[in-house]
This record gives structure tokens, C-alpha cells and sequence, in this order.
């Protein structure tokens, strides 16, 4: 693995454990060379997932997008880092799950926003605001009721 601090080719990993979600491992890695540490992930790579989207256009599923949309629906929140992972894991191995070769956007929004509303409801109306596009005070009211109407269950 290369080193991002010297890009030289010669590190060792000096720790690994698993992540919480049990679909990866989490390395600490020491370059030889000028000593910078740096940490990776290793993962099952898993065949493309399309994400079908409202107009109809297909991408590939990407992984990163769906942890950015939580980043910024968590930020000061009590959601930690590791815990933002899990919850990308939960999400993808769900639609992985499905077993189908494409989703829909919105599945993957919905799954979000559970996520989410177990994990924190502030970052739940964060999300829900923007997925949603809460344009007045009734729809974002409305968005609320769901939220209690979850939490009540």
C-alpha cells in the first residue's frame, strides 16, 4: 500500500480489527519510510450495484454519496464516525440484499431516513428536510408527525 504522506510503496500494518458492521476491516498501516500513519479499509468487493434515479438516469451505486448525505445530516450531532459506517454498511448490504441488479433512488433515501431516525432526530429532519424539499412550515410539521409517528412504535 502506498503511503499518502511519501506515495512510496513499502508499509506494514501495524493493527487490524474488524468494523462493527462485520463487512470490513479496518487497518492501521506504518510506512517504513518516513514513519507517517495512515488507516485503510478492506471490503468484499461486490458486483455494481444501479441506482436507478428520478428521471430515470442509471448510475452506479456509490457508497461515498450515501455516507456524505449522512455526514452532513450528523454534523454535531451525537452520531460518531465509526457510527456513520455502520449505518452506510446496514444500508448497503440491504439493498444487496434485495437481490435485484438495480434500485430505486428513493429506496435508498427511505433507508436512510430510517436509519436515521433510530440513530438520531435531528439528523433525521436534517435529511428529511432536503429529501423531501420541505418548502413551508406545514410540509416540514408533516415531516415531524412521521418522525413521532416512528419513535411511537
Amino acid at each position: 500500500m502506498k503511503c499518502p504522506n511519501c506515495q512510496i510503496d513499502d508499509s506494514k500494518v501495524i493493527e487490524s480489527r474488524d468494523v462493527a458492521s462485520g463487512d470490513s476491516i479496518r487497518r492501521r498501516r506504518e510506512c517504513e519510510t518516513c514513519g507517517h500513519r495512515f488507516t485503510t479499509y478492506e471490503r468484499v468487493e461486490r458486483p455494481n450495484l444501479v441506482v436507478v434515479k428520478k428521471d430515470g438516469v442509471r448510475v452506479i451505486f456509490d457508497r461515498q454519496k450515501v455516507l456524505a448525505g449522512i455526514e452532513r445530516a450528523s454534523e454535531k450531532t451525537s452520531i460518531t464516525g465509526p457510527q456513520r459506517e455502520e449505518i452506510v454498511a446496514r444500508i448497503e448490504r440491504a439493498l444487496y440484499d434485495l437481490g435485484k441488479p438495480e434500485v430505486r433512488a428513493e429506496q435508498i433515501g427511505e433507508l436512510v431516513m430510517d436509519e436515521l431516525a433510530k440513530a438520531d432526530e435531528v439528523a433525521y429532519v436534517r435529511f428529511a428536510s432536503v429529501y423531501r424539499h420541505f418548502t413551508s412550515i406545514k410540509s416540514f410539521e408533516e415531516g415531524l408527525s412521521v418522525l413521532k409517528a416512528r419513535k411511537s412504535k
